[in-house]
């Protein structure tokens, strides 16, 4: 059981969305994270790293995103929609941009195949739980 479901199921109160909705996001959300700072690191010990800049920024941005998220998402209080929404939109838009990008990469470089997987699973988990919030 992850550390997030864990959190989840010690609060006192109900919550708006499904524990299983929240706990995916939350997990998805902190492995791109992750990933992401990964990949970054393994793209700048590339010998063509000028080739990996746009993949540096788009895990840079990816990782702030998801960090973000994950902090607002986590928090196991009401959720306002109007904050947690855009959130989750940006979300999906880096991720799949972020995958993209590193999906260019995947066939020469295996840590940006990982990072790839890891923000088509972050984007799906996000679009799940904008599914359940409306």
């Amino acid at each position: 059981m992850s550390y997030a479901r864990q959190m989840l199921d010690t609060y006192p109160r109900s919550f708006d969305v499904d524990a299983d909705v929240l706990t995916t996001v939350i997990d998805a959300l902190s492995d791109c994270a992750q990933a992401c700072n990964a990949d970054n690191a393994a793209d700048l010990g590339e010998q063509n790293v000028t080739e990996m800049a746009k993949c540096i920024r788009l895990c840079l941005d990816c990782a702030d995103i998801c960090t973000a998220t994950a902090a607002v998402a986590g928090r196991q209080t009401e959720y306002a929609a109007d904050v947690t929404r855009p959130l989750l939109e940006s979300c999906v838009a880096i991720c799949k941009n972020c995958g993209d990008e590193c999906e260019r990469h995947a066939r020469m470089h295996e840590h940006c195949r990982v990072c790839g997987e890891a923000c088509r699973r972050c984007e799906q988990a996000c679009r799940a739980l904008l599914d359940a919030l409306k």
